[in-house]
């Protein structure tokens, strides 16, 4: 059996009397993309934010590569290794997609307290070049792992555009390179195709297809032929609980499943 990078056994996050994720125990194994289907109210967001430290479990654990991180922060799993991205795309729209990735590199680099001071040196169309700061080398090294996932998220060409001034296909690209700077080994999706045309969604399946060539995915997403394209896993929430969880053909032939959430029709 593959190795587990992210585990979780009897999650659960309740809100009064409702239990938005009820009991999940989920394996994700290292190097493999898993997703997470289910209908709308399913906890499949609510499951993100528990995995990301931004919502606390009221039972349950998380471990990640085998340690319990379960009360973990935020900035903490970050740290460990753990990016995120959301149903709209996160960004900072008065900031270029150069600065956005650095910001997204240097928050890993140790001491934050000096990043408002080192960024007039390093954010062109921000400050001015005479700027007295001395950046230190934690900056110089930010902004090239920056220029490196741009390059990888096809943004080169953009670096000194504002991240406001994108395309949303584009932005998503971004938001793919932000999480890229800060060099994780396990990436959280939320939903990376929603509200994107046709050649902008598969523009951007086909960045996560390359991201998940050296990454570990979990991947909440809505389009089924691309959940089935890239998922090697498929996990299937129902009010909160998990009702399957297989290899994507094995999923998408069960009936229990095609009743709950795949053979339902469209509003």
């Amino acid at each position: 059996m593959a190795e587990a990078l992210l585990e979780t056994e009897g999650l659960t996050r309740r809100f009064g009397a409702l239990a938005a994720v009820d009991g999940v125990t989920l394996r994700v194994e290292r190097g493999s993309v898993h997703a997470i289907i289910g209908p709308n109210g399913a906890g499949k967001s609510t499951l993100l934010n528990l995995l990301s430290g931004e919502l606390r479990a009221t039972s349950g654990r998380v471990r990640f590569r085998g340690e319990d991180v379960t009360r973990a922060p935020p900035d903490v799993l970050s740290r460990m290794g753990i990016g995120r991205s959301y149903q709209m795309a996160n960004l900072f729209p008065e900031l270029t997609c150069a600065e956005c990735v650095w910001l997204a590199a240097y928050s890993q680099m140790g001491d934050t307290s000096q990043v408002g001071d080192t960024i007039k040196t390093w954010c062109p169309l921000r400050y001015s070049a005479r700027s007295l700061f001395r950046p230190r080398r934690e900056g110089a090294e930010a902004a090239a792992r920056g220029e490196d996932a741009l390059r990888a998220c096809g943004l080169s060409g953009r670096r000194l555009s504002r991240a406001a001034e994108l395309s949303y296909g584009e932005q998503r690209q971004l938001e793919v390179a932000m999480m890229l700077a800060t060099d994780p080994e396990l990436l959280l999706v939320d939903e990376p195709l929603a509200g994107l045309g046709h050649d902008e969604a598969r523009m951007v399946l086909a960045l996560l297809r390359e991201v998940a060539e050296q990454r570990t995915l979990v991947l909440i997403e809505h389009d089924m032929d691309a959940v089935f394209a890239v998922a090697h896993t498929v996990t299937v929430l129902v009010d909160g609980r998990v009702l399957e969880s297989g290899p994507p053909a094995a999923i998408r032939e069960s009936p229990r499943v095609r009743e709950a959430y795949l053979g339902e029709e469209e509003p």
